[in-house]
């Protein structure tokens, strides 16, 4: 278990995550008349929680941490705008968050499975995934409503 391999394992998780935070900042301010907008917004806030926790356990192990995410992101939300325009409201942009969760949950679980992570960083990853599993908890949730509305 090296030291390196938990600072990747971090940086991958927070580039990610950061990506998450973009994202539901974008949908909040897409929302349909902004009925989710709050719940998007809450979202992103704890995120960026998760976010700080990685970046600071990244400084303690000697890591840069980035704090930028991803261009495939970018290119995500752009395609999200597209799918907007041509119609679909809110359940396009709940199909799109609920992507974007199913990603993130599985760099979250790969980085858990990686036998070569230390105990330690295995314990952060961990409590940031219970976050992160509560927020993609309340997008299934969401998505079930809309399909009950529809």
């Amino acid at each position: 278990m090296s030291t390196n391999t938990d600072i990747a394992k971090l940086d991958d998780l927070i580039v990610t995550t950061i990506d998450s935070v973009k994202g539901y900042d974008h949908s909040a301010e897409k929302a349909d008349g902004g009925r989710y907008s709050e719940l998007f917004l809450g979202l992103a806030r704890d995120r960026r929680q998760v976010v700080s926790s990685l970046q600071a356990y990244s400084r303690t192990l000697g890591g840069t941490p980035s704090d930028f995410g991803s261009a495939a992101a970018t290119l995500h939300r752009r395609f999200e705008d597209l799918r907007l325009v041509l119609g679909g409201g809110d359940e396009v942009i709940v199909k799109e968050i609920e992507r974007g969760e199913d990603y993130l949950a599985e760099e979250y679980e790969r980085a858990l499975r990686d036998d070569a992570v230390s105990a330690e960083t295995r314990a952060i990853i961990e409590r940031c995934y219970a976050t992160v599993k509560a927020g993609r908890d309340d997008i299934a949730r969401l998505k079930l409503q809309l399909a009950d509305v529809v």
